[in-house]
């Protein structure tokens, strides 16, 4: 397990957010002198200022209502930080102490991650066993209005804001997906528990492994699900496929674990940044628990952030196979900044890299083979005549002539059954088994 001897207090462990938004990784901030030489280098601007001071003078004379001093710094701040990029924002106390929420695994709302683009709300990903994925809700889907409110020019933090509320209201959304009609889906808010791992044997012999969302204790609920397999197999497995679909990611130290658990050796991930804090690197301690076993990664594009960085790293050391579509693109690290008041800045400070240099940011993680998600649907078979119906034909030995040797029973319906890119990562890796000579 990899330690990081510099975590401090409650704060502090809240800083690098590297998921989608609401979702913490768990590093220090930077220090207040390093952030202070960073912006004393260069004077004020006087007449920006100047400006500032104008305009909001002009709107406490001329407003058609009255509006509070503080109401108006609070807005300006927000204004700051929203403009420099979908992931920073300033964080009101009820904001501040959501975003602590999110690495318990259990919070309020409909299960969405989501994102901004062309100043729409996006969805990066619904959540497993949420009413959000329960009704359907699909990465890449756009939220356009929020019961009945267009959501165009909202901050990312308004339009959280709206999502929640008491548990037992319903919400309508309003969707639009790859350009089509709106349309629209009315859910329950709900008390939001979030499994972060899921795991089982597909067959004898090759097992799966499925990451929700990284969450504190994700790398070592990773460790029990690979000894239960091995356990239930009775020997050593054939294959895994880790799945990280539609993970919109979350904590940094816990996907550099889950990594940690595949290779022995090699660089996982670094990061980038101004500031000293800011420039990490995270290495395998050497104890794979995988056995080395043949490896799948399935991923789309509802993968974000950590899952980009564990699909990377074991894209890159040559650990696994990355199978699916390319993923969301998420590849800058913000820091939460603790203010007065339980208040704080969320603002980003670094991207970060994959083992071999690759930035993620905008591009995301293609695949090595990709598979795209689809159906697959059985054509009725035909009516053959067979030797059983052919009269006077000679019985089997086995119990009668048209009896048959098997039991008869139905086969337990499997997760792959009906996931084609599941079933694809199956068929490659008991390929691999068959060209190693396994």
């Amino acid at each position: 397990m990899l330690h990081l001897s510099r975590l401090t207090s409650l704060a502090l462990t809240i800083a690098l957010v590297i998921g989608a938004p609401l979702a913490f990784a768990a590093e220090p901030a930077p220090s207040a002198p390093a952030a202070t030489a960073a912006t004393t280098k260069a004077p004020l601007p006087l007449d920006e200022l100047r400006t500032f001071a104008e305009v909001m003078d002009r709107i406490k004379a001329a407003y058609v209502e009255p509006v509070d001093d503080k109401v108006l710094l609070e807005n300006a701040i927000k204004g700051m930080l929203s403009n420099l990029d979908p992931h920073s924002a300033y964080l009101g106390p009820e904001d501040f102490a959501e975003l602590q929420e999110s690495t318990s695994g259990e919070f309020g709302g409909l299960g969405i991650e989501v994102g901004s683009e062309d100043g729409f709300v996006k969805v990066v990903s619904p959540i497993d066993d949420t009413p959000a994925s329960k009704a359907g809700i699909q990465a890449g889907d756009f939220i356009v209005k929020i019961n009945g409110q267009p959501t165009r020019g909202q901050s990312m933090t308004e339009a959280v804001d709206k999502m929640r509320g008491k548990i037992g209201q319903k919400i309508t959304l309003t969707l639009v997906r790859d350009g089509g009609t709106p349309f629209d889906v009315t859910l329950t808010r709900a008390v939001i528990q979030v499994k972060s791992v899921k795991s089982q044997l597909l067959e004898s012999g090759y097992g799966y492994i499925r990451i929700t969302q990284f969450q504190v204790k994700t790398g070592e609920e990773v460790a029990k699900a690979l000894a239960k397999m091995r356990k239930d197999n009775g020997k050593k497995l054939n294959g895994l496929v880790l799945d990280l679909r539609n993970n919109p990611g979350g904590v940094l130290q816990s996907a550099v674990e889950v990594v940690d658990h595949f290779i022995t050796k090699g660089l996982i991930v670094y990061t980038k940044g101004r500031i000293a804090n800011s420039e990490l690197r995270f290495s395998a301690t050497g104890n794979d628990l995988s056995e080395a076993v043949p490896l799948v990664v399935l991923i789309n594009g509802g993968s974000a952030s950590a899952s980009e960085i564990v699909a990377g790293a074991l894209q890159d050391q040559k650990r696994g196979v990355v199978m699916g579509t390319t993923s969301f693109g998420k590849g800058s690290v913000q820091t939460v900044l603790p203010l007065n008041n339980d208040r704080a800045l969320k603002i980003t400070t670094a991207l970060y890299f994959t083992p071999n240099g690759r930035s993620i940011q905008a591009q995301g993680i293609v695949p090595d083979i990709e598979v795209r998600k689809a159906k697959i649907t059985n054509e009725q078979d035909s009516e053959y005549f067979k030797e059983a119906d052919l009269q006077g034909h000679l019985g089997n030995g086995n119990g009668g002539a048209d009896k048959p040797t098997g039991s008869g029973a139905k086969a337990k319906p499997m997760p792959q059954d009906d996931d084609y890119q599941l079933a694809q990562a199956l068929s490659l890796l008991k390929g691999l088994n068959i060209t190693s000579g396994r």
